[in-house]
């Protein structure tokens, strides 16, 4: 166990805690891939890694945390649940630009569309209906 994480926080099991810390890594990884392709999203991959660390390393999520580039968006995210209208944006329009290859390239029949159309109009109305801002909290 690290020495910097509190035993009294991590709970778990020596191999649930390494298994979840492999989770972490693994998603930090496909939101690196992310923050270069502009296909993949970079923050919702970075939202499980902050869980599966929260989890397994009090170290490692504090880290995550205090990134000066993706932090912000998370604590946005865990204090308010917000999605920056940028993120929405591009989330739901790439969501789109696949449903319509995949349509055109991929379906032999409608039920692939249908079924990946009705999921993703469920992603996008989630999406959609978070807040894009943190509240005004009135401090000035």
């Amino acid at each position: 166990m690290d020495p910097k994480d509190d035993p009294a926080e991590i709970t778990l099991s020596p191999t649930a805690r390494y298994l979840l810390l492999a989770v972490g890594w693994l998603f930090l990884a496909l939101g690196a891939i992310g923050a270069f392709l502009p296909v993949v999203p970079t923050v919702p991959f970075l939202i499980v890694t902050a869980w599966a660390w929260s989890k397994s390393s009090t170290r490692l999520h504090a880290w995550l945390y205090q990134n000066p580039t993706y932090g912000p968006y998370l604590v946005a995210w865990s204090k308010y649940g917000v999605i920056p209208r940028r993120a929405k944006v591009l989330a739901v329009g790439m969501m789109a630009v696949g449903w319509v290859a995949m349509t055109v390239f991929v379906a032999r029949s409608f039920w692939l569309p249908l079924i990946v159309g009705a999921v993703e109009v469920a992603v996008s109305v989630f999406i959609l209906t978070r807040p894009s801002a943190p509240p005004d909290t009135g401090q000035a």
